[in-house]
């Protein structure tokens, strides 16, 4: 090889080296992360409660339909409820032919206890009905009414319920149904501290509607386990026919002033409702107002389905409440 091709061989190996190093000493341009994906669609947020069913919306397929009462777990867990709320009306067939005997009781308790289990359903409370006045002016009748509560008591303990609900029918006049009132509850009251059973009270008509009298009842009994159950409905103070129940309403309270009022001794929520527009609201209760209320008094526990329309089916209604409240709910601040 002649000395001019060898000098030009080593001066390209040269160069290449030189070229190398540049091109190894480059920064590489680091790489980019890629870019987050943005959501498809919002998670909906489940509501700040937990459904129960009221039995008393199936009231008339047991009374009329010949439904058994004790199906109240398995129809609710097909409805898509979790909590139960058992009405003592609906099993006084059976209850008042033995007279309430501890064995019939005993029964109530074990078949309600089986059913709830097999569904795997949480019993919450019982509305007792027809067992007495509790604000009643005579000091007798008041005395055998809360006793007649004791049995009940004595179940929703042993059904693992947090409370039984009563009614403080009685006196029409405020001032004495309040002195009544405050002595039978707290009678009862103290009769179930011991069971860890409340003793709730619903705006069920009379004067026990009318919010204020109600709450300032509850500021006298002054008991850790007496408290309401507010009703979005039920706020008819005073009726033509002077009845608590029944007949057109002459007097009304504010329903929505009135839950406000009950929300601070609340151990239960009612959800009432008797109707529904074709957007599925009710016709008669804003319930997005309703649960803004009961959402800004800190409450989170069971909310129950109480349907009482005449239009829709009892299970058309229980299933348009239910939701109902679930569509409210995500309106709420």
């Amino acid at each position: 090889m002649t000395n001019r091709n060898i000098m030009k061989k080593s001066l390209l190996l040269i160069v290449g080296l030189l070229i190398f190093g540049v091109l190894s000493c480059k920064e590489k341009e680091p790489k980019k992360d890629p870019e987050p994906m943005e959501e498809i669609a919002s998670v909906a947020q489940d509501p700040f409660f937990k459904l129960s069913l009221a039995q008393w919306s199936m009231h008339k397929m047991i009374l009329e339909e010949g439904v058994d009462p004790y199906t109240f777990a398995e129809k609710a867990k097909s409805w898509g409820f979790s909590g139960l709320e058992y009405v003592s009306y609906l099993y006084n067939e059976e209850l008042e032919e033995a007279n309430f005997s501890k064995e019939a009781m005993d029964q109530f308790i074990a078949k309600n206890n089986l059913e709830s289990k097999k569904h795997g359903m949480q019993n919450l409370l019982i509305m007792i009905d027809g067992q007495g006045d509790l604000a009643t002016t005579n000091a007798i009748a008041r005395k055998k009414a809360v006793e007649n509560h004791y049995k009940w008591v004595d179940a929703a303990a042993a059904m693992g319920c947090h409370s039984i609900r009563v009614n403080l029918a009685g006196s029409k006049v405020p001032e004495e149904w309040t002195a009544n009132a405050v002595d039978g509850l707290t009678q009862l009251a103290s009769y179930a501290k011991d069971k860890n059973i409340n003793i709730i009270v619903e705006n069920h008509g009379g004067l026990s509607s009318n919010a204020a009298l109600l709450a300032g009842v509850m500021k006298k009994v002054n008991m850790d386990n007496c408290g309401t159950l507010p009703d979005f409905g039920n706020f008819c103070v005073r009726r033509v026919d002077g009845s608590d129940y029944n007949g057109d309403c002459a007097e009304t309270y504010d329903m929505y002033k009135g839950v406000k009022e009950l929300m601070p001794f609340a151990k239960g929520v009612s959800a009432k409702s008797y109707d529904f527009d074709a957007q599925g609201n009710e016709t008669k209760i804003d319930y997005a107002k309703m649960l803004q209320i009961v959402k800004d008094a800190d409450y989170n526990g069971y909310i129950g389905v109480e349907y009482e329309g005449s239009v829709l089916s009892e299970t058309e209604g229980i299933l348009a409440t239910k939701q109902l409240l679930i569509q409210a709910s995500e309106t709420l601040r």
